[in-house]
C-alpha cells in the first residue's frame, strides 16, 4: 500500500495542480473586488469561496484517490442518483427569479443539475466503454446514448434553466464527435437541434428567456431592462483598455453598474481593472488547462478514462466559452458561471469534482 501511495504521489499532475489553483486564487481575488462596494451581507462572498474551495479539494482528492475504474461499475448508480436529485428539486426545491433548481440543505442550497454533469459524463462514459464499436457510429447508434441525455435534459428545461441544459447538450455533443461519430451523422444532429429552434422558442422557452434572445438580437430595444446586464458588462470590459484601471479601481464595479457581477458576470470585474492582458492571461490559463484535459484523454489507457477526460474537458470548455461569450455580448444572458472564478458552491463542487477526475485519470494512466 505504501508503495502504491508513493507511486501515485510521484505521478502526481502538477501542470493540472497549478492550473487549476491559479484560477482559484485569481477567482478569490477577483471576488472581493467584485463584492468591495456591495451590501455588507455580500461583502463575505469570497471568504464563502474560499470555504467552497477548500472542501472542493477535499471531494477532489477523495475522488482521485478511488481507482476511476471503481466508478466504471457505480456509474448507472451515480446516474440514477441525479436523476433522483433533479426530480427533488420539484419537490422540495425553492424557486428564486422564476427557476426552481435549488434543494435546501441547511444553510447551504444545492443544485442537482450541476451534479447531473458530472454523473452524466460518467455514465455516458460507461455506455461507451461497453460498447465495443470501433468503427463510425451512425444516428441508429445514438438512440441509447440520446435516451441517457434525454432524461435529465427534459427536467433541468422543466425548472427551467436553459443554460445549464445547453452545457449538458454540448458536452453530449462533443463526447459523441471525438469517438467516432461519422461526419454525417454528426451535421445531420447538428441540423436537427437547428430545425427545432422554432418549436424550442414557442413551446420550450419562458417568457423571460425570450426576451434575454431578443435583447441579444437587438441590444437596444430593452436597454434598461434586459438588456442591461449585457450592456454594462461591455461597458465595463471596454473601459479596462489594455492595461486596466487597477485593483479595486474598476468604476463599473465600484458604482455598482454591474449586476451580478460575483456570480455570472467576474470576467467583466477581471476585465476592467486587468485590462486586455490581464483578460488574455486568464483566457490562456482555461485554454491551456482544457488542452491539458484533452492530452490526459489521449493517454488514457481506456475507453472510460478517456471519455470522462474528454467529459470533463467538455464541461469547462463551453462553461467558459459560453460565460465569456455572454460577458462580451457575443451569445445570449444564459447564467453560466464561470469555472473555479464566479462564486457558487455548487458549481465549484462539480468542478472541483471533474477535476478529481482528471487527476485520477492523468495519475493511473501507468497502472494498467
Amino acid at each position: 500500500m505504501a508503495e502504491l501511495t508513493r507511486g501515485l504521489r510521484d505521478q502526481f499532475d502538477w501542470p493540472l495542480f497549478v492550473m487549476v489553483a491559479a484560477l482559484a486564487v485569481l477567482g478569490v481575488v477577483n471576488l472581493y473586488s467584485a463584492t468591495s462596494a456591495m451590501p455588507s451581507y455580500l461583502r463575505d462572498v469570497y471568504i464563502q469561496q474560499i470555504y467552497w474551495l477548500t472542501l472542493g479539494a477535499g471531494v477532489a482528492v477523495l475522488v482521485a484517490s478511488v481507482d476511476y475504474r471503481y466508478y466504471e461499475r457505480y456509474a448507472w448508480v451515480a446516474y440514477g442518483a441525479g436523476i433522483v436529485l433533479l426530480v427533488l428539486v420539484f419537490l422540495l426545491g425553492r424557486e428564486v427569479r422564476g427557476s426552481q433548481r435549488w434543494i435546501p440543505i441547511g444553510g447551504f442550497s444545492l443544485q442537482p443539475s450541476e451534479l447531473m454533469k458530472v454523473f452524466f459524463v460518467v455514465a455516458l462514459a460507461k455506455h461507451l466503454h461497453d460498447d465495443p464499436r470501433t468503427e463510425g457510429r451512425t444516428l441508429k447508434d445514438l438512440i441509447i446514448p440520446g435516451l441517457i441525455l434525454a432524461a435529465p435534459l427534459v427536467l433541468i428545461l422543466a425548472q427551467p434553466d436553459l443554460g445549464t441544459a445547453l452545457i449538458i447538450a454540448f458536452i453530449f455533443g462533443t463526447i459523441m464527435f471525438l469517438t467516432h461519430l461519422k461526419l454525417r451523422s454528426f451535421i445531420t444532429l447538428v441540423l436537427s437541434f437547428v430545425a427545432s429552434a422554432p418549436l424550442t422558442w414557442r413551446y420550450l422557452l419562458k417568457d423571460y428567456q425570450r426576451q434575454r434572445l431578443t435583447s441579444f438580437l437587438d441590444p437596444d430595444v430593452d436597454i434598461l431592462g434586459t438588456g442591461w446586464h449585457a450592456h454594462q458588462a461591455k461597458v465595463a470590459i471596454g473601459s479596462g483598455g489594455l492595461k486596466g484601471k487597477g485593483f479595486l479601481q474598476g468604476t463599473q464595479n465600484q458604482h455598482r453598474f454591474l449586476p451580478d457581477q460575483h456570480s455570472d458576470f467576474p470576467f467583466s470585474v477581471w476585465s476592467e481593472e486587468q485590462g486586455f492582458l490581464g483578460a488574455i492571461i486568464l483566457v490562456l490559463i482555461y485554454l491551456a488547462l482544457i488542452l491539458w484535459g484533452l492530452k490526459i484523454a489521449s493517454e488514457a489507457k481506456d475507453r472510460f478514462g478517456a471519455v470522462v477526460a474528454v467529459g470533463v474537458s467538455a464541461l469547462i470548455f463551453w462553461q467558459t466559452v459560453i460565460n465569456l461569450g455572454m460577458v462580451c455580448g457575443l451569445l445570449p444572458v444564459v447564467g453560466i458561471t464561470l469555472p473555479l472564478v464566479s462564486y457558487g458552491g455548487s458549481s465549484v463542487l462539480t468542478v472541483m469534482m471533474g477535476i478529481g477526475l482528471l487527476m485520477n485519470v492523468s495519475m493511473r494512466r501507468f497502472h494498467f
